[in-house]
């Protein structure tokens, strides 16, 4: 079972984001602060678990939770800042958003920048270790799944609704013949070098 405390002492916020890898969409944080005598067992990193049991938890997350939020950062965005701080923009977003002010920020990864003053302590590989961690990787993975969904409504010949713009062989052949959509992030190597882009790009 996963840790639910690093201090005992503070209010403790888990932050975590996902889609840094991805081609096209945005890169979503989430942050969560529970309970001191929260207990789930099957709470962990949300790579290492299925849709169905990340669907579940994200529910049940919610439910229980003393506070979370969800927070977005546009491929634009992404685009504009670079990545890595996309994603810190995206957590101080999720931060923000929090009803409750945390004491203390529990941050997966290795580094971690922000306006904020609530001191922080940067885990790696910390949606394995802190349950606070684990429960906002699931609420973000939850919530970036269910918007590449629903942009492969709209644009159904890259396989979004399964890779979730990860550079997956079948996403990037689609991105050669296909072209470029709003979604993707023109800052990211999205074909191989020797490789050209269908100039009839999405407008």
């Amino acid at each position: 079972m996963l840790k639910i405390s690093f201090s005992n002492q503070f209010i403790e916020a888990g932050l975590d984001e996902v889609g840094r890898g991805c081609l096209a969409g945005p890169v979503v944080a989430s942050a969560v602060i529970l309970p001191i005598n929260y207990r789930e067992e099957e709470l962990n990193d949300s790579k290492q678990l299925s849709k169905n049991q990340r669907e579940r938890l994200a529910i049940e997350i919610k439910k229980n939770a003393i506070a979370w939020s969800i927070a977005e950062v546009s491929p634009t965005e992404i685009d504009k800042l670079n990545i890595a701080n996309a994603s810190f923009k995206a957590m101080g977003k999720a931060l923000k958003k929090l009803h409750v002010i945390p004491e203390l920020l529990l941050i997966d990864g290795n580094r971690f920048k922000s306006s904020s003053s609530i001191p922080y302590e940067c885990i790696i590989k910390g949606d394995g270790i802190y349950a606070s961690i684990a429960a906002a990787s699931i609420l973000a993975k939850v919530h970036r799944d269910e918007i590449m969904k629903k942009l492969s409504n709209k644009f159904p010949s890259y396989g979004w609704e399964k890779n979730v713009g990860y550079p997956t062989s079948f996403h990037r052949e689609a991105i050669r013949k296909h072209g470029i959509t709003p979604h993707h992030r023109l800052s990211f190597k999205l074909l191989s070098s020797d490789s050209v882009i269908n100039q009839e790009s999405y407008n």
